[in-house]
């Protein structure tokens, strides 16, 4: 294989990158300074090491980024046939990546919600779509500041526009739910299992309490449930066995932080960025308690 020629060159570099991705993946850097040097892939190739460097690798996916919507369309069909893979069932999640900079070349990036716990870089919402088994179908990039529920319509649309419209069921956690993306799916007429607000459970006091429960698989049980208002969608509530125990020890150890607190309060050892950072904690179990800090009469503290 020649390397030199432009359209060799920008090949053999696409097929660096594929390797790579596959092998060992990590960012361009690191792929040019350590993974290309220790590989063999400088024999397999003909293309020396010092050819190989960030730059060259980052204009290579410039160079591909324009035929996206061609690569996924075809990967998708390749995959699906070396792999007899089904797309009856979609996944759509968000998730992002910061960058380092100020990044002033990239309109996306701008600060948001980080999921990296970086909210001083700015960054980009990477959304993504898989098939029920775990491959990339196709994903989107949206501003850093970007709430996720407002992507999903745009996604759903691309995707169904992509690949054509099928008898899918697309699958999103409760992230991606709001009224007009509910009215969205049910008016477009796609299958969908979402994930509800917890505060629908009050809706199901009754089946939550009953022994109409179906395992699945280990300590996982479902129940379906008609919609509350008589509509035609159903519910499916979840349930772990083992939770009911594992809550009560939540509680109990929140509980028992409390006393310790208090104790340390009458002896004035603790201030009250303690109670704070228990509650941080144990946010599930802290939601159970009214936890008050009161100032004694000798200018101590205590929790009531």
């Amino acid at each position: 294989m020649c390397f030199f020629g432009n359209q060799s060159r920008r090949g053999v570099t696409a097929v660096v990158l594929i390797i790579a991705r596959l092998c060992e993946p990590s960012s361009e850097f690191s792929l040019a300074e350590h993974f290309y040097r220790k590989a063999a892939l400088s024999d397999l190739l003909g293309v020396p090491s010092e050819k190989v460097d960030d730059n060259r690798l980052y204009r290579a996916l410039d160079k591909l980024l324009p035929h996206k919507r061609e690569l996924e369309v075809f990967l998708k069909k390749k995959l699906g046939g070396l792999f007899e893979l089904e797309y009856d069932l979609l996944l759509y999640d968000v998730t992002n990546t910061y960058l380092e900079g100020e990044a002033k070349a990239n309109p996306l990036a701008a600060h948001g919600y980080s999921r990296d716990k970086r909210g001083d870089c700015k960054q980009v919402c990477i959304g993504l779509v898989t098939s029920q088994c775990g491959v990339l179908l196709g994903y989107e990039v949206f501003s850093g500041n970007r709430s996720d529920v407002t992507t999903m319509q745009e996604v759903v649309e691309t995707m169904e526009s992509r690949y054509g419209k099928a008898d899918r069921i697309w699958v999103m956690d409760r992230g991606m739910v709001s009224e007009e993306n509910i009215e969205f799916l049910r008016d477009s007429g796609w299958r969908h299992i979402v994930g509800t607000p917890k505060g629908m459970l009050k809706k199901f006091e009754q089946q939550l309490l009953s022994e109409d429960w179906h395992a699945i698989r280990e300590e996982l049980e479902v129940q379906l449930c008609a919609a509350p208002d008589g509509d035609k969608e159903i519910f499916i509530l979840c349930r772990i066995r083992n939770r009911r125990e594992k809550e009560k020890a939540m509680h109990a150890r929140f509980e028992e932080g409390l006393i310790k607190i208090q104790a340390g309060c009458q002896k004035r050892k603790h201030k009250p960025v303690t109670i704070g950072k228990l509650l941080g904690k144990n946010s599930r179990a802290a939601g159970l308690f009214n936890v008050d800090i009161r100032k004694r009469a000798d200018g101590g503290t205590e929790v009531v």
